[in-house]
């Protein structure tokens, strides 16, 4: 039986790395955040930080690399899908740092926008497109983005009360009916 190889010192580096620049740019935002600042945090120096990752939007672009691990919708009932969605949503929000320093830095930074989109039309699409009426997978993922993001932002960004203290089921509650509409509904379904 051999011992498991050692992480190698470059390997090790580079995740205090990553992790110091999701931390910061959650903290502070993409134009807030410096290289000087997220080399403090991961205790290295900023040389290190630059050797690694080049420049400021490049760390950026790793560090924000965030899958939104979407659930898998199959086997449960179509009335369930908003339900199900919503508390996925919730649950990567309240986990995960990146999902925020990625939202605050598309506000101001086109290469953010960038990746966001990318990150919704790569996750959210193909989801969206096996459960939804055909041929209206595009509008109907362009709405639950919107309706994602838009709670996200203003809970986690701008921490509007009263949404950002409702409890993570309160926030389901309220998002799930919202979500299966967009996702099964009808137009006609608005009232």
């Amino acid at each position: 039986m051999t011992a498991a190889a050692a992480p190698r010192r470059s390997d090790v580096t580079r995740a205090a790395i990553l992790d110091a620049a999701r931390a910061r740019f959650a903290a502070d935002g993409y134009e807030r955040a410096t290289i000087r600042a997220i080399a403090a945090d991961a205790g290295i120096d900023p040389a290190m930080v630059m050797r690694y990752y080049g420049n400021k939007e490049k760390l950026f672009a790793a560090a924000a690399d965030f899958d939104l691990r979407m659930p898998d919708l199959t086997g449960l009932s179509e009335t369930g899908y908003g339900r199900a969605l919503a508390r996925h949503f919730v649950h990567r929000w309240e986990a995960d740092d990146t999902f925020l320093a990625l939202l605050r830095a598309a506000v101001s930074n086109e290469a953010a926008r960038d990746r966001m989109r990318q990150v919704f039309a790569s996750q959210i699409g193909p989801l969206v497109a096996s459960v939804c009426p055909p041929g209206q997978a595009d509008t109907r993922a362009g709405l639950v983005a919107s309706q994602a993001l838009g709670l996200a932002f203003c809970r986690y960004a701008l921490r509007l009360q009263p949404l950002a203290q409702l409890s993570e089921e309160e926030l389901v509650d309220w998002l799930a009916p919202t979500l299966q509409r967009y996702l099964t509904g009808s137009r006609s379904d608005a009232g």
